[in-house]
Order: structure tokens, then sequence, then C-alpha cells
């Protein structure tokens, strides 16, 4: 009788084994590419955006910050609630890693007007009311800054007039001072949508990569950079 009952068990033995999910770490972040794709190109609904090539510290960074619960997305602080810190670095890395092709989105139409605003405060900022330019900390080309400035090229522009809304909504923060918190309070909601349509009609470069480190200098404070 027991040795029935073990020649009965060992085909479904072996059938468990060989459907053991793998150990590995693109199925322990299915969860992570299942929004932002196998690779990190980003989803396809403007608002999961692309994490192939951006910074590794930013994206651990914006780990941390849902962990701590500055960012506020319900998704995503339930999933990173459980992870270490090492976990979250070697996640980070993975995808700061990738080199995939940007994926096109489609921009809202602009005014002659709100063209012109939105290049003013990408390139040059706006001195008057203390808004440096977006260039100014995430690089000439847009690209970002290593290690820890993510690029606005390629981004839709759901997702950075959503994540500029956060700032001034008080759903997306980071440690003190938090820089962008004070740039987003000196904007207007026009200003927001201006910038956000320009910064995501602009070209993604043949050199899509961050700037070296300590190749900008910030003109304000910002605690993600030690500052």
């Amino acid at each position: 009788m027991r040795r029935w009952f073990l020649l009965v068990l060992m085909p479904f033995a072996a059938l468990a084994q060989e459907s053991a999910v793998p150990d590995t770490l693109a199925q322990r972040i299915a969860a992570c590419t299942s929004c932002h794709g196998e690779r990190g190109e980003g989803g396809d609904n403007g608002f999961n955006p692309r994490l192939a090539g951006k910074p590794a510290g930013y994206l651990h960074r914006q780990l941390q910050d849902f962990r701590r619960g500055l960012r506020h997305y319900p998704i995503m602080e339930h999933m990173v609630a459980p992870l270490t810190d090492d976990y979250m670095r070697e996640i980070a890395a993975y995808f700061a890693g990738q080199d995939v092709p940007y994926a096109t989105h489609p921009t809202p139409a602009m005014s002659a007007e709100a063209k012109a605003r939105g290049e003013q405060l990408a390139t040059k900022g706006d001195p008057a009311r203390g808004v440096p330019a977006c260039m100014a900390c995430h690089g000439p080309e847009l690209t970002g800054v290593q290690p820890d400035t993510p690029g606005l090229v390629g981004l839709p522009y759901d997702y950075v007039s959503a994540q500029l809304g956060s700032w001034r909504t008080d759903t997306r923060n980071t440690v003190a001072p938090d820089c962008m918190a004070t740039i987003v309070s000196r904007l207007t909601d026009a200003d927001i949508s201006a910038v956000s349509a320009w910064l995501a009609s602009r070209p993604v470069p043949a050199d899509a990569k961050a700037a070296d480190a300590g190749s900008v200098t910030p003109p304000l404070r910002c605690g993600v950079l030690g500052g």
C-alpha cells in the first residue's frame, strides 16, 4: 500500500518541481514590470513612467519615499513596504542599467503663447518668481544628472503634469528641503500645463544618458542632493 501511494505521488512531485517559480530578479520584479514594462520602458497609459536608464540613485530614492510615506500611491506603497534597502538598490540598479528605445506619446495642442511659456520655464525659468529653469537641475539636454536627478525627455504629458500636481497637493514629497515643492508652489496651473506639454513634445536626443555627476550646480538647496 505504501509503495503504491508513493508511486502515485511521484508524478505530482515532479510536476511541482518543474513548475516552481525561478528565483531570479526578473521574476521577483514581475510586479514592477507588469506596469512599467518588461525592461522598464514604461506603460501604455501615460501614467506608468519609463524607468529604464534613469539614475539608480533617483530610482532608489523613489522606492524609499514610497516606503516612508513621502510619496503616496497605494499600489506602490503596498509593494515596497516589505522590501529591504539592499533589495530596493538591486531593483534600482536593474532598471538603471536597461537601454531600450523611447516610446512616443501624444501631446496636447498648445497655443503659441503656451508653447513660449513652457519653453521659457524649461530653458530659462522665471527669475522674477524665483523659478529656476528645468535645465538648471535636470541637465542641458533634460536627460538627467547622475546619480540622483531624473531625465524629463520622453515622458508623457499626463505623467509630468500629474507629478507636478502631486507636489502641489502634497501627495508627492521627498526629504527636506524639498526643492521641487518650492518650485511648484510658485507655478500657476497654466504654467504646469505649459511646461508639461513643452517637455513632452521634445525629441529625445541621440545620447539620452544622464549627464555626469557634478556637471550641474543646482540653483536651490535640495535634500535629495545633500543640499
